[in-house]
């Protein structure tokens, strides 16, 4: 029997989980406590101004799956919540968040929040994001927008991997991307930005490996604009204007690195260390520097940087 592609996502959790295995105990078990600490009565999670959301309750549900800590009453109440805002969802973002959570508990353990929906609902959500679509072959935040987003189409293109929906002229969306690449090797979020930046970098690369076009000098070229955003801290800039690193851009420059086959080059030690100096010592992370809070949408960043790490140095 051939093997299941478990998709882009699938191979990012499966390399995240082998990485977290990896950490001490300690570690894994503070960054589970701070985590399951702030869960809501609903069953879901929340942001720093508190009130479960979709958004925060995904990445609540990675933090546990990638620790192995997703399943039994946890993951039964988060498969409520996720059925409680089935018809509630205020963004694109949180309809994306839905059904990357639904996916990720089924996948964890067998679990189809989902369930209930009837066999349609998947053809209807990739009408609702076709319409999102541009004459350029990428996706936009709104229906209401005009311009293709670079972030916005790789969650578009992931969802619609999720539900087993085929990408319509993948070779057009491709072309989205490349458009987007900039002489220095990085990508812009849209086309009236004026520098490219770590995070639309590692959205393009990720969208065009699930699309199969990433080829040689587009993956070199996007190794070392990200290679060049490590600063002397440790972390990775958003841009070359940002004057200090960040957690999202350490994390998501790492991911990419990763994938394309030359994390090796990053400076390890130093990069452990900046991730280390943003955990606090009872769970979570902060997200740079002056940042004084924590959630849980840094908390994964900062385990899921830890466990790409991990997988580097071993």
């Amino acid at each position: 029997m051939a093997d299941i592609d478990p998709g882009y996502l699938g191979r990012l959790m499966i390399g995240l989980t082998v990485g977290a295995a990896q950490l001490d105990e300690p570690t894994r078990q503070r960054h589970s406590q701070f985590v399951m600490n702030l869960r809501e009565s609903d069953g879901g999670w929340g942001g720093r101004e508190g009130g479960s959301d979709l958004y925060y309750t995904s990445f609540a549900l990675r933090s546990l799956a990638i620790l192995g800590q997703l399943h039994g009453s946890i993951a039964e109440q988060s498969c409520d919540f996720l059925r409680s805002r089935l018809n509630t969802f205020e963004s694109i973002v949180d309809l994306l968040s839905l059904v990357y959570s639904a996916k990720l508990i089924e996948a964890s353990c067998n679990i189809d929040p989902l369930a209930g929906c009837g066999t349609q609902w998947q053809s209807r959500l990739a009408e609702l994001l076709q319409s999102l679509r541009r004459s350029d072959g990428g996706y936009c935040k709104t229906i209401e927008g005009n311009a293709s987003s670079t972030y916005q189409t790789f969650l578009t293109l992931i969802c619609l991997e999720l539900i087993q929906i085929p990408i319509p002229e993948p070779e057009k969306t491709a072309e989205f991307f490349l458009k987007q690449r900039q002489d220095d090797g990085g990508f812009l979020e849209v086309r009236v930005a004026k520098r490219s930046g770590a995070n639309p970098t590692a959205a393009a690369i990720g969208g065009l490996q699930v699309l199969n076009s990433v080829s040689e000098h587009v993956g070199l070229t996007a190794g070392e604009f990200l290679l060049d955003l490590q600063t002397d801290e440790g972390g990775f800039q958003a841009n070359t204007r940002i004057p200090v690193p960040d957690l999202l851009s350490t994390f998501t420059a790492l991911v990419t690195l990763s994938d394309l086959g030359v994390v090796d080059q990053v400076q390890l030690i130093s990069a452990g260390k900046y991730v280390r100096s943003m955990e606090c010592p009872s769970g979570g992370f902060h997200g740079f520097e002056f940042d004084q809070g924590t959630d849980v949408e840094y908390a994964f960043y900062g385990l899921g940087a830890l466990a790409l790490l991990q997988l580097a140095k071993s």
